[in-house]
C-alpha cells in the first residue's frame, strides 16, 4: 500500500497586502486542480505577515515565524506593501529578512512572452522573448555594508558598498550553469556586470564565470555584457539571450525591463531560491492597493509563480501543465489585456479559465 500514498508538500502561504490575497486565492485554485490531476497533495499554513499586522503590532517578520517557515517545503507570497506604512519598513523587515535568513541566494526570473500583442517591442513574437535571468540574491550592495557620517550637515557622506566573496559568487554561478544545462536550449550563459568600471567586483565575477565554465561546463557557451549594453540589447534583440547570470543590483534593474518586454508585471513571476533549503515564490507586481477588493487584478503572474514552485518541488509535469494552461488561455482570445481592470473579465474568472485548462 505504501507505494499508493500521495506525495505531500507543506506550503506556507503569505497572502500579504492589497491585492495579494486575491491573486494568492487564484494561484491556490490552480494548484488544487494540478495536485488532484497529477496525484500529490499540498497542505497550506497561512501567515498574516504584512502591512496590517505591522500597523497593529509593530511586527514585521518575527524570528519565530522564520523558524516556522524553515519547516515548510516551500513558501508562496502574494504581495507586500501598504500605503500607510513608510516605504522600506516592510521590504527590509519582511522580504529582505526572509531572503537573508533563509539564505535564498538565487532570484530566478523566467522571461517569457505569451502572446505577440502584449510586447511593446515592434515585430517581436513569443519565440523572440524566452530567456531566464538568474540574479544573485543575498550579496552585493543590498547587504547594507556602509554608513552615513555628519548626517544632515553640509558635509554629509553616505556609503553603500558592493560586497562579494568568492563562495557567494561561485554558488550562484554553479546554479546558473546547471540551470543552463538543464534548460538545454541555446546552452549559453551570459554574465552581466560592469567590469570595465567596477574593476574589483566585476573582475571576480568574470573570473568565476570563465574558470567554472572552462572546468565543468565546456559544452556551454560563455557570453558577457556590460549592464548598460544589456539594457539596450533586451530592447533591440531579446532573442539573443538564453540564461543570464548577474549580481544583485544589476539583476534588480534588468528584470524590470525584462518584465515589460514580456507583457508587464501582470505576467512576471519569480522565485527566491535556496537550492538546499526552503524557497519562496511570488508574482512581481506588488500589492497594487488601489485595486484591492475590486476583482480586477491580473492573477496570471501569481499562477505562473505557483507553477515555478511546483517545478522546484520536483512536480515538473504539473508545472508544465500550468505553463501550457496559461499560454493557451492567453491565446484563447477571451483575455483582452494584461492590465488590471482591462482584462475584459474579473480576477476570479481568469483563475477559473486557467484552472479548467489545467
Amino acid at each position: 500500500m505504501a507505494g499508493l500514498m500521495k506525495k505531500s508538500y507543506s506550503i506556507a502561504l503569505i497572502p500579504g497586502d492589497g491585492t495579494g490575497p486575491e491573486v494568492t486565492r487564484e494561484a491556490v485554485k490552480v494548484l488544487e486542480v494540478a495536485s488532484q490531476k497529477f496525484g500529490f497533495k499540498l497542505n497550506y499554513t497561512n501567515y498574516d505577515v504584512g502591512g496590517e499586522r505591522y500597523l497593529k503590532t509593530g511586527e514585521t517578520l518575527p524570528d519565530s515565524a522564520i523558524e516556522e517557515l524553515r519547516k515548510h517545503h516551500s513558501i508562496f507570497l502574494g504581495a507586500i506593501g501598504h500605503p500607510d506604512v513608510k516605504p522600506g519598513i516592510l521590504e527590509v523587515g519582511i522580504l529582505l529578512k526572509a531572503r537573508f535568513a533563509l539564505d535564498q541566494y538565487i532570484n530566478l526570473r523566467p522571461v517569457k512572452l505569451y502572446r505577440t500583442e502584449d510586447c511593446p517591442l515592434k515585430g517581436k513574437e513569443p519565440k523572440d522573448v524566452d530567456f531566464v535571468v538568474i540574479r544573485e540574491n543575498t550579496g552585493g550592495i543590498y547587504t547594507g555594508v556602509g554608513g552615513v557620517v555628519q548626517k544632515g550637515t553640509d558635509m554629509e557622506i553616505a556609503t553603500q558598498v558592493m560586497v562579494y566573496g568568492r563562495p557567494v559568487v561561485d554558488r550562484c554561478m554553479k546554479y546558473a550553469y546547471e540551470y543552463t544545462r538543464r534548460r538545454n536550449k541555446k546552452n549559453m550563459l551570459t554574465l552581466v556586470h560592469k567590469c570595465n568600471v567596477l574593476t574589483h567586483c566585476g573582475d571576480l565575477w568574470v573570473r568565476a564565470h570563465k574558470e567554472m565554465g572552462d572546468r565543468d561546463y565546456p559544452e556551454i557557451k560563455q557570453d558577457y555584457n556590460h549592464v548598460d549594453a544589456c539594457t539596450m540589447w533586451f530592447v533591440k534583440q531579446p532573442e539573443w539571450y538564453d540564461v543570464i547570470v548577474t549580481e544583485n543590483l544589476f539583476g534588480d534593474i534588468i528584470t524590470d525591463i525584462a518584465a515589460i518586454i514580456q507583457g508587464g508585471l501582470g505576467v512576471a513571476a519569480g522565485g527566491n531560491i535556496n537550492p538546499e533549503g526552503v524557497s519562496m515564490f511570488e508574482p512581481m507586481g506588488g500589492s497594487a492597493p488601489k485595486y484591492t477588493g475590486k476583482n480586477v487584478i491580473n492573477p496570471i503572474a501569481a499562477i505562473a509563480a505557483a507553477g515555478m514552485m511546483l517545478d522546484t518541488l520536483g512536480e515538473t509535469e504539473a508545472a508544465i501543465a500550468i505553463d501550457k494552461a496559461v499560454t493557451g488561455t492567453l491565446n484563447g482570445g477571451k483575455i483582452q489585456s494584461l492590465a488590471a481592470g482591462r482584462m475584459g473579465m474579473g480576477t476570479t474568472q481568469v483563475g477559473d479559465l486557467i484552472a479548467s485548462a489545467v
